[in-house]
């Protein structure tokens, strides 16, 4: 143990372990959640609608960029060190100031009301137990307010899908603010939404039912745009101006100035792969990196989000140097299923990592509890990849941790 080890430091991987042994040994009752990602998927086929198993399963085209997500892993492995004093770990992180107990946070995913009707509320009140930070969608079946409500104290950011209408956009922005979200997180590779063959096939998108909408008719902007002050009164004529106004394809980098003068929250990029995008990024004054391919959901044959990383930490870093500016925070998103895919893009470079569809798949199975489940296998299996890998602390997790499968 370091000796600036907190000595009340979470371990998460000894405590779940035990929990999980004695109620099966003890008491004959085994996790009532699937704990591998695989059974995850096939418990929540079994049990969701065809049509919501596609929507959050399902990628870009022939989801080749999905499964190079999950390949990408296997070609970095874990190199072991011994004798280290691994008898307490910190998986502590820091980021614009405030500490998080772990570099895990809940990537937005839209539209959660298919999977659950608790939907996002569920989430957030797995994720307020556990104090892991959550990132709420624009397109969320509740609302800004009803979800920092369950939040409570635990930290909150939003994920803005920027509008062709700056008046909606600036009021997303202001309301997110206003319910005390942390930091805003604005996706960059959404303009229109990819050719996803599984909903195409099966003819369903959520949005023309009205779900994931329910933030937009609470917008006071957005009710600006329509007809009557009752978005419900004609929900189709809401749905046609909602779909003219989502997304805003002429948007450059030069756009990023009105962002900033909208809010003094940190802004966060998110879907960048490409290192001089980085760089421009951070010349533009952002203030954190997301490297992301949007779990394989926009672009079919895309580079692997973890194959982009290390490109993108090494342009961030001699952005930020060559600027004189402190650091940039670089996360990464896609494709994280297991401990050992935290470990490796921590090792890679990432400040932090976002979970996505396993989460997304334990609400759909069991609601908040099913959430939680996800969550806290996660955090015992990263808390033991730390430690059997020599690492006391996240913050000692660097390349020298891995190296390339095909050395």
């Amino acid at each position: 143990m370091t000796d600036d080890t907190p000595q009340d430091t979470p371990q998460y991987g000894p405590e779940r372990q035990q929990e999980v042994y004695r109620s099966g040994m003890l008491e004959g009752e085994p996790p009532e959640f699937p704990v591998a990602y695989e059974d995850l998927v096939e418990r929540a086929r079994e049990e969701l609608s065809d049509e919501a198993f596609a929507y959050v399963a399902g990628g870009a085209g022939s989801e080749s960029t999905v499964e190079a997500n999950d390949r990408a892993f296997d070609t970095w492995q874990i190199v072991p060190r011994m004798m280290r004093n691994v008898s307490s770990r910190d998986l502590s992180i820091e980021l614009f100031g405030t500490e998080y107990p772990a570099p895990v946070m809940l990537a937005p995913i839209g539209v959660q009301g298919i999977l659950h009707n608790d939907a996002e509320l569920a989430v957030a009140r797995a994720a307020s137990d556990l104090e892991i930070p959550m990132i709420l969608s624009s397109v969320s079946s509740h609302t800004f307010e009803e979800v920092a409500t369950e939040l409570g104290d635990s930290p909150g950011w939003f994920q803005l899908y920027w509008s062709a209408d700056r008046d909606v956009a600036a009021s997303f922005i202001e309301r997110a603010e206003t319910a005390g979200y942390e930091a805003i997180v604005v996706t960059l590779d959404t303009p229109k939404m990819g050719w996803r063959e599984r909903d195409i096939e099966l003819g369903y998108l959520p949005f023309l039912q009205g779900q994931g909408l329910k933030n937009y008719f609470e917008d006071p902007a957005f009710c600006d745009r329509l007809e009557g002050d009752d978005p419900w009164a004609d929900p189709e004529a809401s749905i046609e101006s909602w779909s003219e106004c989502f997304g805003d394809a002429s948007l450059t980098w030069d756009d990023l100035e009105w962002l900033d003068e909208q809010t003094d929250l940190p802004i966060l990029v998110k879907g960048v792969l490409h290192p001089d995008d980085a760089r421009e990024a951070i010349n533009r004054g952002v203030d954190g990196v997301i490297v992301s391919n949007h779990g394989g959901r926009q672009v079919d044959g895309a580079i692997p989000a973890l194959d982009a990383l290390p490109d993108v930490v090494d342009a961030v870093e001699d952005a930020t140097d060559n600027a004189g500016d402190d650091d940039v925070p670089v996360l990464f998103d896609s494709g994280i299923r297991r401990g050992s895919d935290v470990f490796r893009a921590v090792a890679l470079g990432a400040d932090a990592v976002l979970l996505g569809r396993p989460y997304a798949l334990g609400l759909g199975i069991g609601g908040e509890d099913g959430v939680r489940s996800v969550l806290e296998n996660l955090l015992a299996d990263v808390d033991l990849t730390v430690g059997l890998s020599g690492c006391a602390s996240i913050d000692e997790v660097d390349r020298s941790n891995v190296r390339r499968a095909d050395r």
